[in-house]
């Protein structure tokens, strides 16, 4: 247990079979205290039923099976909402295959005190990635220097998946009205902290790409996203001007 309370990091998986026993055994290796939750899509190479084992092994972990693939934003909101109903004062979210380093978790940890949520992220002084192609990075940066700009958001890794959130910053941001289910979700939930006046405060990790198994970012998945955040951060705008039409024909 944290200095914040109970901790329990929601791990989405989607045919991890090789790589979820490494991570779950590190994360709980590093902090025993801290609990997981594994939400599987229903994989067809047997990670459910491995997940099943590492529960049936060490009462900190559970699983919860859902039968079809709908997106890593479904399988987080799932996984918050059980998290939620389980107690936990502070969730986390990480990714199933080892990019996002156990050992590193403290350092998240470390700065909750100070903020409503806490990103690990790759583009902050200090931060890294390991074994990504220039492409990759060049697509990363990128992304998310479109985001800051076109939302008005002042985060530098705003699609980072390695993250802390207290309990009653899901609870503002109203989960129930998310409907995100790529990986744009991690944007849309960042945003949306912020819109609610709440802190985002980031932290410098090594970002390790997968050594086994194969990446579920695709073009159609970054097109997805980058579409999503455009409409987004149009709407922003329209409002802003409207807003601002609104305040000078209210002082003449």
């Amino acid at each position: 247990m944290s200095g914040e309370g109970r901790v329990c990091m929601v791990v989405p998986t989607y045919d991890e079979v090789e790589n979820l026993p490494w991570v779950v055994r590190r994360l709980r290796g590093a902090h025993p205290d801290v609990h997981v939750l594994v939400v599987d899509d229903g994989s067809p190479d047997g990670t459910g039923q491995v997940a099943d084992e590492l529960a049936a092994a060490d009462p900190g972990v559970r699983v919860v099976h859902r039968t079809s693939k709908e997106g890593l934003g479904a399988a987080y909101l799932h996984g918050f909402r059980v998290a939620l109903d389980a107690g936990y004062d502070v969730i986390g979210e990480m990714d199933a295959d080892g990019s996002h380093q156990p050992e590193q978790l403290h350092r998240l940890l470390d700065a909750l005190p100070y903020a409503d949520l806490v990103i690990g992220s790759r583009w902050v002084p200090g931060g890294s990635v390991v074994n990504w192609p220039l492409h990759r990075q060049v697509l990363s940066r990128g992304g998310n220097t479109y985001v800051r700009l076109l939302l008005g958001v002042d985060v530098r890794d705003a699609t980072a998946g390695f993250r802390l959130y207290r309990r009653q910053t899901l609870e503002k941001i109203d989960l129930e009205t998310v409907r995100s289910t790529g990986y744009v979700f991690q944007t849309d939930l960042a945003v949306r902290v912020l819109r609610h006046g709440m802190v985002v405060r980031e932290v410098p990790i090594e970002f390790v790409e997968r050594v086994r198994g194969e990446s579920k970012m695709d073009r159609a998945v970054a097109t997805e996203s980058l579409r999503r955040i455009t409409a987004w951060g149009l709407r922003e705008r329209r409002e802003q001007v409207l807003r601002l039409v609104r305040s000078r024909r209210g002082h003449r």
